[in-house]
């Protein structure tokens, strides 16, 4: 799964509008973000398989410190801790929370879409339901959960809305192409430009939820 990881961030501002919206981008895509520099150093593994699913060419054969159960939950443990430090203000347990259950929720969507090929500890035992193997439908849930946490997002907002469902449509429009476009030249090249989108979205999200009357 992708854009529809950010469904959660918007809808997440409705639990605690005070965790930035930025912010809540990378928590999403945490196991994504750490697993790309994984791969580049060769710590996880990756090959390009065409028609290895229906909707994308990705082996993604080795990766338990990322995407496995237990790797999620340290992660989100992680974050939860590294939220608290970071922000050093009182009363921000809700908002670390809200940015933990919002890292843990990677694994969750991951699990629906992905083939078995996440570990629940180590590199065993790996799960998946493997919507991804079946591409009109697995686009729709991405749309889905993507616009469905923007109305939730904008439900709170007064102004600027246009510029959000805009950014929506761009994040779809780059779905679309990672599902029927063509394949990624190799697994490095994947990671580099998944590490490149993440940072992109972030920073975009974060100028958007700085426009006269875009927080909430």
């Amino acid at each position: 799964m992708f854009v529809g990881h950010y469904g959660v961030s918007f809808a997440a501002k409705r639990f605690d509008s005070s965790v930035p919206l930025w912010v809540l981008f990378l928590a999403v895509q945490l196991l994504d973000v750490i697993w790309a520099p994984f791969v580049l150093l060769g710590i996880e593994k990756v090959r390009i398989v065409p028609g290895f699913t229906a909707s994308n060419p990705l082996d993604l054969y080795y990766m338990p410190y990322t995407h496995s159960l237990m790797a999620a939950l340290f992660w989100s443990g992680a974050a939860f801790v590294g939220y608290l430090v970071l922000t050093r203000q009182r009363g921000q347990r809700r908002a670390a929370l809200v940015v933990a259950v919002a890292v843990f929720s990677h694994w969750v969507l991951d699990f629906i879409v992905h083939r078995p090929d996440l570990p629940l500890f180590d590199n065993s035992m790996k799960v998946g339901l493997g919507l991804w193997e079946h591409p009109v439908i697995a686009f729709a849930l991405e749309s889905a959960l993507l616009f469905g946490g923007i109305w939730l997002y904008l439900a709170r907002t007064a102004v600027r809305r246009r510029a959000f469902v805009v950014f929506g449509l761009v994040m779809l429009m780059i779905q679309a192409y990672i599902f029927f476009g063509p394949p990624p030249a190799s697994g490095r090249a994947a990671a580099w430009t998944a590490l490149a989108a993440y940072g992109v979205f972030a920073l975009v999200a974060a100028r958007l939820e700085r426009l006269p009357g875009a927080s909430a």
